[in-house]
């Protein structure tokens, strides 16, 4: 007695919806949200650090302080670093979501997009 191909597992169809929202759909959708999430930190966390910077070339032109050149650029590659490597983590994350890992990332691209 041979079995058809409709006679499959729900378990076993890769096209079964079982199957595509466990391993397709609901990481793409926790990729999607932490990618949105991550844009509009990255979006305040640039409006704080415009802010603070602002405040620094304030405090310098009435002479509180005095800030370099050198010491600003520093600053800026330092926190560049700092998101490129929480950047790097949450992508890592997500791949082990699923056993490819492309839903979710994928869904983390989108998501930022989206932001």
């Amino acid at each position: 007695m041979s079995t058809s191909p409709l006679d499959v597992a729900p378990s076993e169809d890769i096209f079964s919806s079982t199957f595509l929202m466990g391993n397709v759909g609901a990481p793409f959708v926790i990729g999607l949200a932490v990618g949105y999430f991550a844009k509009k930190m990255l979006r305040t966390a640039l409006f704080l650090g415009g802010a603070a910077i602002t405040l620094l070339f304030v405090a310098e032109y009435y002479d509180i302080i005095d800030i370099t050149d050198e010491k600003l650029q520093h600053a800026a590659t330092a926190a560049t670093e700092a998101a490129k490597s929480s950047g790097g983590f949450l992508v890592d994350r997500l791949t082990g979501i699923t056993s490819k890992g492309a839903s979710g990332v994928g869904g983390f691209f989108v998501g930022f997009k989206l932001g």
